[in-house]
């Protein structure tokens, strides 16, 4: 297989208009930076040296060194495994982040010292809030794709209004929405459970049709079948149906618990103490803001990293099953 697989990457490489793409990569990627000017010089800097002026040559001459190791890399990778490939690519654009970000002057001390608060109190606030509105929105989007299948007039009308509304509106308007005007009818409620609830009902109203599709692609044979055998409709439901229509399901939950992980952050408007909150806090006083939520916005990062790894897993292990 590496054999084959590595026989493939020479063919691949050696093919004429592979070869000419390579060179119009080249002098697209000359023309582009020197259009950027001194930005060019700039990036090249600290490993040339002070003795570039910045001129049209110099901005040349880097430019076509740069683009020269690009192809150069483009053409090396091509003769590794895939999984090989994608490893190294993603080391590189690590790096090149990295520096990128070295380039603001952060204050790693600072990083270091306040770090650990971040991740015991910011991050565990994000996943209690995260998790706990997932199970709410869970429970209401079961309900509400059941409610859109069935042939109740009242029920469907109310599940198809309650998903155009929370669809509708952006997820902060709706957590000012429950915040500052359930007092008006007399329920008070804290920051959290009103951010839980804000969140739960707008991906609710989300996961709602992603339910509804998942049922609705379960065959009506298996409703039948069941209820000839005297399941009612939550036996049913609970033995037959959703165990076959969570298959289908998965991926796009996944993608909304990442995004709820994310859209977290916006409760933070309330005073929550997740992690953006807890970044602009730490901060602000030491004019480090910037320090804080570059460090957040990597914490986040590698919360979906870790997220995306368990839902692929979970689809593997479906996946496995529906071929045994």
């Amino acid at each position: 297989m590496i054999y084959q697989d590595t026989v493939e990457s020479e063919v691949i490489v050696h093919k004429p208009w592979f070869v000419g793409s390579i060179f119009a990569v080249v002098f697209t990627l000359v023309f582009v930076l020197n259009l950027a000017g001194t930005a060019v010089v700039e990036l090249m800097r600290p490993i040339i040296g002070d003795q570039l002026q910045g001129g049209l040559s110099d901005r040349f001459v880097i430019s076509f060194i740069i683009a020269f190791l690009f192809c150069l890399n483009l053409v090396l990778i091509g003769y590794a495994r895939l999984k090989v490939q994608i490893g190294i690519v993603w080391f590189q654009l690590l790096v090149l982040f990295l520096a990128f970000f070295d380039s603001f002057e952060l204050s790693m001390p600072f990083i270091w010292k306040h770090l650990p608060y971040l991740v015991t109190q910011g991050v565990v606030t994000t996943i209690y809030v995260s998790a706990i509105s997932l199970i709410f929105a869970s429970i209401i989007a079961v309900v509400g794709a059941i409610s859109k299948l069935s042939s109740n007039g009242f029920a469907y009308g109310i599940a198809s209004f309650y998903t155009s509304f929370f669809r509708g509106l952006p997820a902060l308007m709706q957590i000012y929405l429950i915040y500052l005007g359930l007092p008006q009818l007399g329920i008070v409620i804290d920051a959290v459970p009103a951010g839980v609830l804000a969140l739960s009902l707008c991906y609710g109203a989300y996961m709602t049709e992603i339910f509804r599709s998942g049922i609705a692609s379960i065959d009506r044979g298996q409703w039948e079948a069941s209820r000839a055998m005297g399941f009612g409709f939550g036996l049913s439901m609970r033995k037959i149906v959703l165990p076959q229509a969570l298959p289908v399901t998965i991926p796009p939950m996944g993608n909304m618990f990442i995004s709820m992980v994310k859209d977290s952050s916006l409760v933070s408007v309330l005073g929550v103490w997740e992690l953006s909150f807890l970044a602009r806090t730490i901060g602000q006083p030491t004019f480090h803001v910037l320090e804080m939520l570059l460090s957040a916005s990597l914490i986040y990062w590698i919360l979906t990293i870790l997220l995306e790894l368990l839902q692929s897993r979970i689809e593997l292990h479906y996946n496995k099953s529906k071929v045994k």
